[in-house]
């Protein structure tokens, strides 16, 4: 339905099943779905391998792990360990932690708007230890191996009159790591998927897309480095909510009646407004925490297991 196609979503898994809905297949796409009964985790891999997939889903070809937890913005006093772990054992998957690498975390996002606060207090939480290594050697931190972390939160082009892209440009540059995460704030289709999902890609992150704001990507084209991009939908467009509230109604509805009635009803301007949970603000802080100690347990603990060994 056109309407639909002009909702948007940052999720890979949310473009799969609208697909699903119009009972259109979608080829050179692969989708493998597990769920964990115990811990309530549903985590579905969407890799697009073709070209022709990557143009039907309107995404570059990678790999997009979701990882859905009913609860994870319920407050849990150690943080959902649980999704920490499943976080930390997919970065294992995407980035080969064998070796030592110098890895640079970016926060995108504004600090000052609750909703796109997630990356920088991401960062905030982070194990910094690329300064520590740089100063004092790997004895400073009593281990015969470890991971260079260094993190940044560049703002948004309002704050600093500059591209995102263009100041991790000059970042890597000069401090040259092996890989770069990005974490953002992103936008979803389904009201449900709030603050309860994280996507983890290969293919990088273009800030601001879900919200129709196109800045440069940060990407391995662009970057000339490895590029995972982690994100959390903290909004969902207002033209959702209606287009969901009615769903009963139309279904009673031939299609070119829906497509007329669903115009009418949608004014353009709802196109350009999103809403995010009352809560948001502890909501946002509490996922921080989980992701971070997600990077935490991926980037530290993976090789001072090694050492142990």
């Amino acid at each position: 339905m056109a309407v639909s196609k002009r909702i948007r979503t940052d999720l890979a898994l949310e473009t799969t099943e609208r697909f699903a809905e119009e009972n259109t297949e979608i080829r050179g796409v692969e989708i493998q779905e597990e769920y964990d009964e115990e811990k309530d985790v549903r985590t579905t891999v969407v890799k697009i391998v073709t070209e022709n997939g990557a143009k039907a889903m309107g995404r570059p070809q990678g790999t997009y792990i979701t990882i859905e937890a009913p609860d994870l913005s319920v407050p849990d006093e150690d943080y959902h360990r649980e999704i920490s772990e499943e976080i930390s054992k997919h970065l294992k998957q995407l980035i080969d932690l064998k070796k030592e690498k110098s890895i640079l975390v970016v926060g995108l996002g504004n600090a000052g708007i609750t909703a796109d606060a997630l990356g920088p207090h991401v960062v905030e939480n982070l194990r910094m230890t690329r300064h520590i290594i740089r100063e004092y050697g790997l004895r400073g931190i009593d281990h015969e191996k470890m991971h260079r972390v260094s993190g940044i939160v560049p703002g948004v082009m309002a704050q600093t009159g500059m591209e995102t892209a263009e100041i991790i440009q000059g970042v890597v540059a000069e401090t040259k790591p092996d890989v770069v995460v990005a974490i953002d704030a992103l936008a979803a289709r389904s009201v449900r998927r709030l603050n309860r999902t994280i996507q983890i890609t290969d293919t990088g992150i273009h800030p601001g897309s879900g919200v129709g704001n196109h800045r440069n990507g940060l990407t391995e084209d662009n970057l000339q480095v490895k590029v995972i991009g982690i994100g959390v939908p903290t909004v969902v467009d207002a033209a959702t909510i209606v287009h969901d509230s009615m769903a009963h109604l139309l279904d009673a509805l031939e299609e070119a009646e829906q497509k007329e009635f669903l115009e009418e009803m949608i004014a353009p301007n709802l196109y350009s407004m999103f809403v995010t949970p009352k809560d948001v603000d502890e909501t946002v802080r509490y996922l921080s925490f989980t992701i971070s100690e997600g990077l935490n347990l991926a980037f530290s603990d993976s090789l001072i297991e090694e050492d142990r060994s």
